[in-house]
C-alpha cells in the first residue's frame, strides 16, 4: 500500500483546486493513466498514475483546495490482477470512509490557527490572493498576510531590510504613507476600500466563486495597473495590400489570419528598438534587456483569458506561425497549455478584431513593458493623387511603461510597426 501525493506540477505552484477526479475506488490503474484533474494559478493540469495498482482510497473530492505534497489517494501498487477483489470489499472500507470524511472537518479550523507558525499553510494562503509576480519578493509569509490584509501589493513596497527585504515596519510605513492621517484599510494603488450594498435589497442576485484563473487574473492585473504607469498610443496601417496577400495564400486546411503577420512585424520592431524588449528592475534601477523575441498572444477561453507565449518569433515565417498558432490556441481552450508555456514573453499581442470595435486601451502584461492591441478593420476613404480611394486601415493601440519608454519613442515604434505592414511582400511567407 502506497501513499500518493499530489507531486509538483510547476515552479511556485504550492497549491491546486481539483477540478475532477477520473477513478473510483476499487478501480485498477496503470502507470502514467490520468487519476485527476488539478486547476492552478495558470492552467490546467492532468494529475498522472505512479505506478500500476488499485485505488484503495481516494481522500479528496472534487472543487478541494489541495497543496502539493499532500496525500491525495491510497494505492495498492501492482495489485492490477487483484482489482475484481477490490471491489467486493468497498462496504466495509466506505464505512470507515464516511467517518474519515467527517474527521477532517475540524481540520480546516485548525489550520488557520496554525498559520503563524507554519510556513508552508501561510504562504499557501498568500499566493491565493497575491499575484504569482509577487512571488519572487523578498518577505516573510507573515509579512505578505499583513499586506494582503492591508490590500496592498507586497512588491510595491520598498524594503529596508538586507537585500530589501521588507518587514511588518516597511508594509506600515507604506500604508500610512499612502493613506495619511485618514487611516482605514487600502486597496492596491492607495484606494480607499469600501464594503459593497447588500445588493439583494434591489432584487435577485446570484453568487458564484471565481476560478481559479479569473483570481489571478484579478490580482494580477490591478498589479499592473497599479505598478506601471501606463500611456496609450493610438495608429492606422493601411493592410489593403496585405489583406490581398492573406487571401491569396490561405487555404481551407490552413486559414491565414493577420495575426502571424503582425507577430512577425512586432519581433523585427523589437529587435529596432529594444528598449521595447525589456523589463524594469525597479530594487535596483536597472533596466533589463532581452536578447530573444518571444511574443505572448491572447487567448480567450471559456475559463478566462491565458496568454500562451510563441518563442524565437523572428526564426519562424508566417506559415510556420500560423500553424504554431492554430495549435497553440486549441491546447490552450483544451485545458492542456503548460506553465512553462506561459512565461517569458517579451511583449504581447490582444487581437480583438474579430469581435468588433474601433480601439481600447490594453494594460501592460508585468514584466513586460508594452502590449499591442488590434480593433476591427474597415475601409476609409484616403486621398491619393488628387483623388479618394478605398483603403482598408487596421486600428492598432500600443500601450506601454511611460517610466522606460517616452511618448516619442512610442510614437515612432507604431508608426515602424504599421509601415512594416504596409509592405507585406517583404515578409517571409515561408522557408
Amino acid at each position: 500500500m502506497m501513499e500518493f501525493k499530489l507531486p509538483e506540477v510547476g515552479e511556485n505552484i504550492t497549491s491546486g483546486t481539483v477540478v475532477s477526479i477520473a477513478v473510483k475506488t476499487g478501480d485498477a490503474i496503470k502507470e502514467g493513466q490520468d487519476l485527476l484533474e488539478l486547476e492552478t494559478d495558470k492552467a490546467s493540469l492532468p494529475v498522472p498514475a505512479p505506478c500500476d495498482g488499485v485505488i484503495k482510497e481516494i481522500l479528496i473530492k472534487e472543487g478541494d483546495e489541495v497543496q502539493i505534497g499532500a496525500v491525495i489517494m491510497k494505492i495498492e501498487a501492482g495489485a492490477t490482477a487483484a482489482a475484481p477483489k477490490a471491489e467486493e470489499k468497498p462496504a466495509k472500507p466506505e464505512k470507515k470512509e464516511t467517518k474519515v470524511e467527517s474527521k477532517p472537518a475540524p481540520a480546516p479550523k485548525a489550520e488557520p490557527k496554525a498559520q503563524p507558525a507554519s510556513t508552508p499553510t501561510t504562504s499557501t494562503k498568500t499566493n491565493e490572493t497575491i499575484p504569482a509576480a509577487s512571488k519572487s519578493v523578498p518577505a516573510a509569509p507573515s509579512v505578505r498576510r499583513l499586506a494582503r490584509e492591508l490590500g496592498i501589493e507586497i512588491a510595491s513596497v520598498p524594503g529596508t531590510g538586507p537585500g530589501g527585504r521588507i518587514s511588518e515596519k516597511d508594509v506600515k510605513a507604506f500604508v500610512k504613507g499612502i493613506v495619511g492621517s485618514g487611516g482605514g484599510a487600502i486597496v492596491g494603488g492607495g484606494i480607499p476600500s469600501k464594503p459593497l450594498p447588500d445588493f439583494s435589497k434591489f432584487g435577485e442576485v446570484n453568487r458564484e466563486k471565481m476560478s481559479k484563473i479569473r483570481q489571478v487574473t484579478k490580482d494580477h492585473m490591478a498589479f499592473c495597473w497599479n505598478t506601471i504607469p501606463h500611456v496609450t498610443q493610438f495608429d492606422k496601417a493601411d493592410i489593403t495590400d496585405l489583406e490581398k496577400m492573406r487571401k491569396k495564400y490561405s487555404k481551407p486546411d490552413r486559414k491565414l489570419t493577420i495575426t502571424p503577420f503582425l507577430l512577425k512585424v512586432m519581433a523585427s520592431a523589437l529587435k529596432n528598438f529594444p528598449q521595447f524588449n525589456a523589463s524594469i528592475d525597479a530594487a535596483n534601477n536597472e533596466i533589463i534587456y532581452k536578447k530573444y523575441f518571444n511574443i505572448g498572444v491572447a487567448v480567450d477561453t471559456d475559463r478566462g483569458l491565458l496568454v500562451p507565449v510563441i518563442r524565437n518569433v523572428d526564426q519562424k515565417s508566417v506559415l510556420e506561425l500560423t500553424d504554431e498558432l492554430t495549435e497553440m490556441a486549441g491546447r490552450a481552450r483544451d485545458k492542456k497549455t503548460g506553465l512553462d508555456e506561459l512565461q517569458g514573453g517579451s511583449m504581447t499581442l490582444t487581437n480583438l478584431g474579430g469581435i468588433g470595435g474601433t480601439a481600447f486601451t490594453p494594460i501592460v502584461n508585468w514584466p513586460e513593458v508594452c502590449i499591442l492591441g488590434v480593433s476591427r478593420g474597415g475601409y476609409e476613404p484616403r486621398y491619393e493623387n488628387g483623388h479618394f480611394t478605398p483603403r482598408l486601415m487596421l486600428p492598432l493601440s500600443l500601450s506601454y511603461d511611460h517610466r522606460l519608454i517616452d511618448g516619442a519613442d512610442a510614437a515612432r515604434f507604431l508608426r515602424w510597426i504599421c509601415e512594416a505592414i504596409e509592405q507585406p511582400f517583404l515578409m517571409e511567407l515561408d522557408k
